[in-house]
Order: C-alpha cells, then sequence, then structure tokens
C-alpha cells in the first residue's frame, strides 16, 4: 500500500515547515503500518493555476498527480493563514478539480476507491475550519473520508509559538495523528475488498 502526503506550507525547502514536523507523525505510523509513504513539499514544484491536470510546458502538477494516482492514501497537511488553508493548498485543490471527470478503464472515477486524511497546523484557531474546507472538498473529487482522519496543533487564539516552538499539545496531537493513520490503513484495506459502485447515470 502507498501513502502521499502533500505538505502545503508557505515555505520552501530547506525551511523549516511545522506543518511538515506534525504530519511526520502521520507518515511514521503510516510506515509501522507497512505503507510506503512519500512527501512532496508543494511550494517546491510549479504548480500552475487552473482546473487542468496538465497546464503545459513548466507545470509540476502533472508529477504529482500520477503520484495521486500510484497511492491509495492521501494526506493533505496544511498551516493556518487566516483561519483558511493556506494558498497552496487551495492550488492543490484546485489542479485536483480535474480529477472529478477522470476515470479508470472500469469507468469509475480515478478518487473511487482512494482515502484521504488532513493535517493542520498553526498558532491561532480555526483547524477545525480548514479541515472541513480540505475534507470537504476531497470527498468532492471522490476520496472517502475515514472518522477522525486528522490531527492538527494549535496554539489558541492571538499570536504565539508555533509546533516546532511549543511543546504544549504535542501528545494529544500525536496519539489523534497515529489514530488518524490506523483508520486511514483501515479504510483503504477496506475499501480494496469491498470497492466503491459505479457511479448512477441518467
Amino acid at each position: 500500500m502507498k501513502a502521499l502526503i502533500i505538505n502545503c506550507t508557505l515555505k520552501a525547502s530547506p525551511g523549516t515547515s511545522n506543518t511538515e514536523a506534525l504530519a511526520k507523525v502521520v507518515a511514521d505510523k503510516l510506515r509501522g503500518e507497512e505503507v510506503e509513504v512519500t512527501e512532496v513539499r508543494a511550494v517546491d514544484k510549479s504548480i500552475l493555476p487552473g482546473v487542468e491536470t496538465d497546464m503545459g510546458e513548466g507545470d509540476g502538477w502533472p508529477a504529482i498527480h500520477d503520484a495521486v494516482l500510484a497511492s491509495e492514501i492521501l494526506v493533505v497537511a496544511t498551516p493556518t493563514w487566516m483561519a483558511r488553508p493556506s494558498s497552496i493548498a487551495q492550488r492543490v485543490l484546485e489542479r485536483m478539480d480535474a480529477m472529478i471527470a477522470e476515470t479508470d478503464d472500469m469507468e469509475k472515477p480515478v478518487a473511487y476507491g482512494k482515502v484521504a486524511g488532513v493535517v493542520v497546523t498553526g498558532n491561532e484557531d480555526g483547524a477545525h475550519h480548514v479541515i472541513s474546507e480540505v475534507s470537504g472538498a476531497l470527498v468532492d473529487i471522490g476520496f472517502t473520508i475515514p472518522g477522525q482522519a486528522w490531527t492538527y496543533w494549535n496554539r489558541g487564539p492571538g499570536p504565539g509559538k508555533s509546533y516546532l516552538e511549543d511543546d504544549s499539545g504535542h501528545d494529544w496531537s500525536r496519539t489523534t495523528g497515529e489514530t488518524a493513520a490506523q483508520n486511514l490503513v483501515a479504510a483503504a484495506k477496506a475499501l480494496a475488498a469491498s470497492p466503491l459502485p459505479l457511479p448512477i447515470s441518467e
């Protein structure tokens, strides 16, 4: 089984990413469940604006799209900015919009049978809103979201330290992230054993 984690931090490599640090909790647990994990920092790629799978020369999205299709599990990890997903996360979801119309050889939507989860960091409140926005988009695309397939960390209202600067709450974020990982694996196995049917057409 394969998993892809798309880190939607605004910080280019090799900058330190709080979102990457929390996503590592999920990645480590997935690896412990014998899942092959690939991690991509989206800001490092030239993801052009648009809602097509391939926007032409210089577009870095097609390779990520192929990695999504090759994985049973997708995790979108994003910081919180002004109580919303990062602009990079929005760009990723917009590019995934094309997948709604893509089907496999059996005419099944390409995201059917795949599961997805969300990781959120931020030093202000808004994590539940961000989880809802990202999860809602992923469901639209065709992913299955298992129960509690997310984890987050935030300091609370007002400015303050970030995830890697403040140890408070890490135990909760870790156990929640590990639960998310095992739920993603269980749901992926269940869908493999009992696939979703084809959509009903008019």
